[in-house]
């Protein structure tokens, strides 16, 4: 007969083999949240697909290799094709289910939903969204804000209208149930958006040269690169970071609120009167100081609202889901020189933003007249950003790394073949930025004249 002592340490030990294995369960899962089902290269060899927005995915025969992949491996998986406005839903390599989307995010905003593979995060049958005063029914949310659901409805029950958007992918209410039934968390979704494709113009380069430490211009369309030094080269990102900051406040944030000016200083000359501590702005009227005015003040705010940890986090999450393989971002300002990136790295993320959050080059080329948020007080802020008066200026960022050295990037409306065409300069470690800047665009001139 078992004793009473014996019985307590039997139910002790099993319930610690019940905590461990539980804890090992936890563990093994958070091991494997956020990897991909598969592995798979970018087309030029790169670094290995994850989880998120993926410019290379935009390009039919990359979108079809990865497609491939997860029906090979007999994946449950979403596919949202946004060019075709249809979603599919696979199960074991065969269509269980296919529906037509309503509507996407439109295109430019801060809300446009990229090309990406992505993961149902969570599910709700009825999820009510804070950025839209709405309830959204049958939600899967598969990247911070971004959510495919059924058609949103205020409190009063009063449907949306047809054009309302918040950058979800919205279905009928009956499909949306439809697909919610047959998928689950950690599910794949996998977005095809092919605006953001290469359209095959060509550019016939000659080699340059030019003094600055790394300079690179390259075809936003195209994805061309015409002219580069210092290729894989680490530089400290500077002013440029703050690039990076404004797209995920604008992802993580809701741009529509208040935002409270935190009390950090500028460094010495970054300073704007008009930016009051303590006072509540939106938070979207707020990207203006932050672009134009290189203010840190604007970048800690925003990082406030997450939490700097995981606002920085969420930075280095959105560099590699663009295949920004060479960044770091270690601050949300730029003045830390461990925060780090390469010339074609910020080429990805002029690419990214020129295509799916126009908003922030709109800003710094003075177009965005306030038609979504209202006028931003801080609107006529001194644009001292190299190339600003230029009239084909498309938009920007310039500043200083830690060193002291000026960086600076740039996109013209620029003519070849008697077509305009988008071109980014980006340039790193140069003694003056705006010379460099201005040499470039006259080897563009010379080389590839209308």
């Amino acid at each position: 007969m078992i004793d009473s002592h014996t019985r307590r340490l039997t139910f002790v030990a099993l319930f610690a083999f019940i905590a461990a294995a539980g804890i090992f369960f936890i563990l093994g899962n958070m091991a494997n949240a956020g990897r991909p089902a598969f592995s798979l290269m970018y087309p030029d060899g790169s670094g290995e697909l994850g989880y998120g927005a993926v410019p290379a995915l935009s390009h039919p025969d990359f979108f079809a290799e990865v497609k491939g992949k997860l029906l090979e491996s007999g994946e449950t998986f979403v596919e949202a094709d946004l060019s075709a406005m249809m979603m599919r839903v696979y199960e074991k390599g065969t269509v269980s289910l296919e529906v037509p989307i309503r509507t996407k995010g439109k295109e430019g905003s801060w809300w446009e939903t990229p090309a990406g593979l992505y993961q149902i995060e969570t599910k709700e049958k009825d999820h009510f969204s804070t950025f839209g005063n709405v309830h959204q029914p049958w939600s899967m949310s598969f990247q911070g804000n971004f959510f495919i659901h059924g058609w949103p409805y205020y409190p009063d029950g009063t449907a949306v209208s047809s054009t309302f958007s918040g950058g979800c992918i919205r279905l009928s209410d009956e499909n949306a149930k439809a697909v919610y039934d047959k998928v689950s968390v950690g599910t794949p979704v996998l977005v095809f958006e092919k605006d953001f494709a290469s359209d095959g113009f060509a550019y016939e380069a000659l080699p340059p040269s030019l003094g600055a430490r790394g300079y690179l211009i390259g075809d936003v369309n195209g994805n061309n690169i015409l002219l580069e030094k210092g290729e894989g080269e680490t530089f400290a990102s500077g002013s440029l970071t703050k690039l990076m900051t404004a797209l995920v406040a604008g992802e993580y944030i809701n741009m529509d609120k208040d935002a409270t000016l935190k009390d950090t200083a500028d460094e010495e000359g970054k300073e704007q009167s008009a930016l009051i501590p303590g006072t509540a702005y939106k938070a979207f009227h707020l990207l203006y100081p932050l672009l134009l005015a290189d203010s840190d003040r604007v970048a800690h705010t925003y990082a406030s609202v997450k939490g700097e940890g995981a606002f920085i986090s969420f930075m280095n999450k959105k560099a590699v889901s663009l295949g920004m393989v060479g960044s770091h971002f270690v601050d949300v300002t730029g003045d830390d020189e461990g925060s780090g990136t390469t010339v074609r790295d910020m080429f990805a993320l002029a690419r990214y933003v020129y295509h799916n959050r126009s908003f922030a080059f709109d800003i710094t080329a003075g177009k965005e007249r306030g038609a979504t948020y209202g006028a931003s007080p801080f609107a006529s802020l001194e644009n001292n950003i190299v190339g600003a008066e230029d009239s084909n200026f498309l938009g920007g960022m310039s500043g200083v790394a830690p060193d002291g050295t000026d960086v600076a990037l740039a996109l013209f409306s620029l003519t070849h073949k008697g077509m305009k065409r988008p071109v980014a300069f980006v340039v790193y470690g140069s003694s003056d930025a705006e010379r460099d800047i201005t040499a470039l665009r006259a080897y563009m001139t010379r080389v590839y004249p209308e």
